[in-house]
């Protein structure tokens, strides 16, 4: 069965297809984003809002949110506080 997590606004990702969530801000995810807009391969679900997270899918789809990636991975695991190193060398 096929489980759903909202990525705001009512919008729902399958998470058996999430292959990664990360922040927008690199110029690497820029660069990729950029390119799936191109090849229309990019889901907007930030209904006008300022994208603070990039889902990446199976299939090559990019979903833009505008939760947090932290906000996201805590409704992929609920229970769960997700762990945020602070020194960037993970």
């Amino acid at each position: 069965m096929a489980r759903l997590i909202n990525a705001g606004f009512g919008n729902m990702v399958n998470t058996s297809k999430i292959v990664a969530v990360v922040s927008p801000e690199s110029a690497p995810v820029k660069r990729l984003v950029q390119s799936a807009k191109d090849e229309g391969r990019v889901v907007d679900a930030t209904q006008g809002r300022r994208t603070k997270a990039v889902i990446f899918v199976d299939g090559g789809q990019i979903i833009l949110s505008a939760l947090q990636p932290e906000t996201i991975a805590n409704r992929f695991n609920p229970g769960r506080e997700t762990e945020i190193k602070g020194d960037g060398n993970e």
